[in-house]
């Protein structure tokens, strides 16, 4: 044997070793969970013949005559207009809640908010005590109801420990993404309540929300989607964009709280948030490729004989026109209302009233022509009509400032030490020639403040999702365009372009370069010593953005390149309307003017 077969045999023993090294430290298999029947208060009783009574609002009759050892691990469905929901009677929680009004994009699926269900973690699962503790595993009888008149669907879940019973109940509308959870505790003669130590305080159970919520994206490329944590007490709203491996408490008060994505959202509102102590906001990494984002809530210790606990659900759009619905009880089949759910829609807190100008404007265009792209271009024709008068009037004081410049260099100069005696005279001066320095600072600030608002809006809105401009090529103006995708990842490329190519920000990038070039001749003279700074405005900065925004939402992408094509021409007519002003002024003051001779004669 060769010296190079035996390097090569070494090497590879040695590759052999350190794999199964790595995979035994970092690749086990998690353990499954062996289900543990979970006796809170001492040894559990037969369900067999359990009589709950009907109080409290929760509709329950006699449970499933059925002996614990009888009982099989079982799934159940419920489909209403709205929502498929799929529960296990292992703890009586929801292992899929798919919205069916809604697709997954990238999975073709119906939206999955119940993501990252194990058998640590389920949706909706409660666990005795703090939120910390194992999940609820043991297996529950099931209590099926006949659908009501109403279209309202229930099912209950049914466990006996020694003293109480034990009961979660879902009840269902057909037309609503909003369901009700009622947790019963019906204590027998002698019942002492459900109490536990908790980290700040006694904790009778802790219910959480899913631990991920849908759709899918990818946390590397999808730079505009992330999960927040949202809490509403009565006035406003705070969000809080998670990052992984959070684990914190919620110090503030609230009406309402739950997790958040760009497009939809799972909000828990409990009917008397003043039995809730604490809430905390999760989102480890439990092995899944997106790493948890969930709410925890912990209620407080039970006393009473019979509780009954009421939690609203809200799985769906995070978008004004189904939130709404939850504002006035004629709108919904829950009578439900007052909670200001619609303050959970993601936007510019200072800048929301700029957002719902445009969000009309876009809705009464498409009205008119039912396409989303359109709207926006037309929009932003009308902005750029309306913003004219005052751009034009900034681009007359640029041309004013280019004739005062020499005076204002003057009193610069003799005044250099006096700093107060030149704002004096700088001010005079301003005051003389009717110069408004701020005039030229509006028509950009609006434009910031619109391009700010514009972003939001269009990152947010849920109606762009989906929604095509030109098929082929805009198919979703809530992510980029794209022409051609490919699935391999190219080193330093595909972490940045996603695997595909666009052609909207390139469109983007030599509309701005045009525009930064047409703007030149109207600011060289005043450019001077900042002659470096004005070409790294004008060729570096688009450069810079387009980079910055090649994953952005087409729709963004399309506004800012239609409004530099508008500009394009606008800043054409404003060249020549100064160019004609400067031609008068230099006439004005290099023409002496004479006395016209008389044409009479003999005078």
């Amino acid at each position: 044997m060769n010296k190079n077969s035996i390097l090569a045999v070494v090497l590879s023993g040695i590759l052999l070793f350190a794999w199964v090294f790595v995979q035994s430290k970092y690749f086990t298999p998690k353990p499954q969970v062996t289900p543990v029947e979970q006796t809170v208060a001492g040894n559990e009783n037969s369900t067999e013949n359990a009589e709950i009574k009907d109080e409290s609002n929760v509709e329950m009759s006699e449970a499933p005559a059925e002996k614990a050892e009888d009982v099989v691990e079982s799934n159940y469905v419920i489909t209403t207009n709205k929502l498929k929901v799929t529960f296990t009677n292992r703890g009586g929680d929801i292992t899929s809640l798919q919205l069916l009004e809604h697709k997954d994009n990238k999975t073709n699926d119906y939206i999955q908010m119940a993501e990252n269900i194990s058998a640590y973690n389920r949706a909706f699962a409660v666990n005795f005590g703090s939120e910390d503790k194992q999940i609820v595993n043991d297996l529950f009888t099931v209590k099926e109801f006949e659908k009501e008149s109403n279209g309202m669907q229930k099912i209950a879940f049914i466990k006996k420990y020694d003293g109480y019973t034990f009961i979660k109940q879902y009840s269902f509308m057909p037309d609503d993404y909003m369901f009700k959870i009622n947790i019963l505790v019906d204590g027998a003669d002698g019942f002492k309540g459900l109490s536990f130590d908790g980290k700040d305080g006694k904790i009778s159970y802790s219910i959480r929300t899913s631990p991920q919520i849908g759709p899918y994206y990818d946390k590397k490329t999808d730079r505009y989607e992330n999960r927040t944590f949202i809490a509403h007490n009565s006035t406003k709203t705070k969000k809080i964009t998670l990052q992984e491996k959070q684990n914190k408490k919620y110090e503030k008060e609230f009406n309402w709280a739950g997790i958040a994505g760009k497009y939809f959202c799972e909000i828990v509102i409990p009917e008397n948030p003043g039995v809730i102590k604490d809430i905390y906001y999760n989102s480890m990494n439990t092995g899944f490729e997106l790493a948890n984002a969930q709410s925890l809530f912990e209620r407080k210790e039970i006393s009473d004989k019979r509780t009954n606990d009421v939690f609203y659900v809200y799985a769906g759009p995070r978008s004004e026109k189904y939130l709404k619905n939850y504002s006035e009880a004629k709108l919904n089949g829950w009578g439900f209302e007052g909670k200001r759910l619609t303050d959970g829609i993601q936007t510019y807190q200072f800048l929301g009233w700029l957002e719902v100008i445009f969000k009309w404007m876009m809705q009464m265009i498409y009205k008119l022509i039912p396409n989303w792209g359109v709207s926006i271009i037309i929009m932003t024709i009308i902005l750029k009509i309306i913003l004219f008068p005052l751009t034009l009037k900034s681009s007359v004081g640029t041309l004013k400032m280019q004739e005062i410049q020499p005076r204002m260099t003057a009193i610069q100069n003799k005044y250099k030490d006096n700093p107060q005696k030149l704002q004096e005279e700088t001010a005079k001066l301003y005051q003389e020639t009717g110069y408004n320095p701020m005039s030229g600072c509006l028509p950009m600030i609006f434009q910031m403040l619109a391009l700010f608002a514009m972003f939001d809006l269009f990152n947010n809105y849920f109606e762009f999702r989906g929604a095509g401009f030109v098929k082929g090529w805009i198919d979703d103006l809530s992510v980029g365009d794209s022409i051609w995708s490919w699935n391999k990842n190219i080193p330093f490329i595909s972490g940045f372009t996603g695997n595909h190519l666009r052609i909207l920000p390139i469109i983007y990038l030599f509309s701005q370069l045009l525009y930064g070039k047409i703007t030149q001749s109207a600011t060289a003279a005043t450019a001077g010593q900042n002659a470096g700074t004005m070409k790294f405005m004008t060729y570096g900065l688009p450069i810079i953005f387009s980079f910055m925004f090649y994953n952005a939402p087409s729709g963004l992408i399309l506004f800012w390149t239609i409004s530099n094509i508008i500009q394009f021409g606008q800043q054409a007519i404003i060249n020549k309307v100064m160019a004609k002003k400067k031609a008068e002024k230099e006439n004005s003051s290099s023409v002496t003017k004479f006395p016209k001779k008389s044409n009479k004669r003999g005078k």
